[in-house]
């Protein structure tokens, strides 16, 4: 298969590998890829924005294939709110779309750049998981072609077990091809917005459960460098929607949503250069301090805040990531049953800090369970926590990795592929289970008899167990 090579990288740029590419642009192109694919026995990766941090989107030496061009709105209607589109389209696109008629995505990432079939396949999750789910809770019937050429629609009622199989089945059961799904109705372009600061980490999750009713998003910003008693100290952020008759604006235009373009005074496009210069461990528990205290005196004021300036805090800064260059950076992101999220998390975070790997930046979330055969949703909080990678760090930083994974799965918790760049194949077994993984070893074997689908990710994890 003859096609242009390029090099590919994971969002966090410390991990990349060449592949061959092609861009089809409709189901028919997908499938004539398929065929030649199976003809000359290449195997194929399916790539969205590339978004993934690490190497769920790699395919080193064989083909990728990248479903941007697909991105066509198949139908809208803003009576119902459902909304069919091609995999392609982008969350950017899709609130653009929608805002004006009064509507919002159930489910929205950090950033608004993945496309809704990344989305799908890794099942992708927001601030109110606890109380939304997954985007897969909103997805109505997904089209796929799998690598045998059939074209197949899913739905909780027409193959249900397949389709519980391909959403959070990380692009391995076909390419999503159509995607249906109900968005969210909203009165006002902005949300009421609370942040307040919390000393440590039982103070923050205790918030998070007194809150988890009558918030419609939470999230916190965790300062992993504090050690001792501030240990976990954090930032909250409570987010409600606004009743019309509460805001005086009521402005659905998609143009009056912006980011801001400036943080704390200095223009965006300068702070991946600041970041840079406190790219070191003192440097940012100084930027972590700074942050808190920042915090702590605006705390408790309430303020309304825009859709996109709430959800995308990934995209504020452009080319964030270049702070981390020329390693780039991972993000490990432990899932724990709620039960035993302070112990774990208080013995991960001093495990790193044992170690002098910290986290320069962390997140809280809470979540609740689903029905997706290989899901990371429990009932229970994450802790993502973004490490830089050196080349003096890296051996170390994979095996405090490991040991931490072994903390995790002694809990029976479980990890989330499209941030994953550590997981070993025991790992796998033990976050998914033996029974879910043979399941889906077996809908594999039927929609993909001969491996044609294959990452890096997979690979390295063992899917398919070979």
């Amino acid at each position: 298969m003859s096609q242009p090579r390029r090099v590919f990288d994971g969002f966090g740029a410390s991990q990349r590998s060449v592949s061959t590419f092609v861009t089809p642009r409709d189901p028919e192109e997908l499938a004539a890829v398929f065929r030649r694919a199976s003809e000359e026995g290449v195997r194929v990766a399916m790539r969205g924005s590339g978004r993934s941090y690490g190497d769920a989107a790699l395919n080193g030496g064989q083909l990728i294939v990248d479903m941007r061009l697909m991105n066509q709105i198949l139908s809208w209607d803003p009576e119902t709110g459902i909304i069919e589109t091609r995999p392609g389209l982008t969350i950017r696109e899709l609130w653009q779309t929608i805002l004006a008629d009064g509507w919002w995505p159930p489910v929205v990432p950090g950033t608004a750049w993945p496309t809704l079939g990344g989305c799908a396949s890794m099942n992708i999750h927001g601030k109110n998981h606890f109380k939304m789910g997954g985007i897969g809770d909103h997805i109505l019937e997904l089209d796929i072609v799998t690598p045998t050429g059939a074209l197949l629609t899913l739905s909780r009622e027409v193959e249900p077990e397949l389709f519980h199989a391909v959403i959070a089945g990380f692009g391995m059961l076909g390419a999503i091809t159509r995607v249906k799904l109900k968005m969210k109705q909203v009165e006002s372009g902005r949300l009421r917005v609370r942040q307040w600061a919390v000393p440590d980490l039982r103070r923050q999750i205790e918030a998070f459960e007194a809150h988890r009713e009558d918030s419609d998003y939470l999230v916190s910003w965790v300062d992993c460098i504090a050690p001792g008693r501030a240990l976990g100290r954090a930032q909250v952020h409570r987010a409600v929607y606004i009743p019309r008759e509460h805001d005086p604006e009521v402005d659905l235009d998609p143009d009056h949503q912006h980011l801001p373009g400036h943080i704390m005074g200095v223009p965006k496009t300068l702070v991946p250069k600041i970041l840079k210069l406190f790219s070191f461990n003192l440097g940012m528990r100084m930027v972590n301090l700074g942050k808190y205290l920042a915090s702590v005196v605006g705390s408790n004021k309430p303020y309304l805040q825009g859709h996109v300036a709430f959800h995308f805090l990934l995209d504020y800064v452009p080319n964030f990531r270049e702070a981390y260059d020329p390693g780039g950076f991972i993000q490990y992101q432990p899932f724990v049953p709620a039960a035993h999220a302070l112990d774990v998390f208080t013995d991960l975070l001093q495990r790193c800090q044992r170690a002098d790997i910290v986290p320069y930046l962390g997140v809280l979330k809470r979540y609740r369970p689903d029905d997706f055969l290989l899901s990371h949703a429990l009932d229970g909080f994450s802790l993502a926590m973004d490490f830089p990678v050196t080349r003096a760090n890296r051996d170390a930083l994979w095996a405090l990795c490991h040991e931490m994974s072994d903390v995790v799965l002694e809990v029976g918790g479980r990890f989330y592929p499209a941030k994953d760049s550590v997981l070993r194949p025991e790992d796998f077994r033990r976050a998914f289970g033996q029974g879910p993984i043979a399941t889906f070893r077996g809908l594999r074997d039927r929609v993909d008899p001969q491996r044609i689908l294959r990452t890096e990710w997979a690979e390295r994890v063992g899917v398919d167990g070979d």
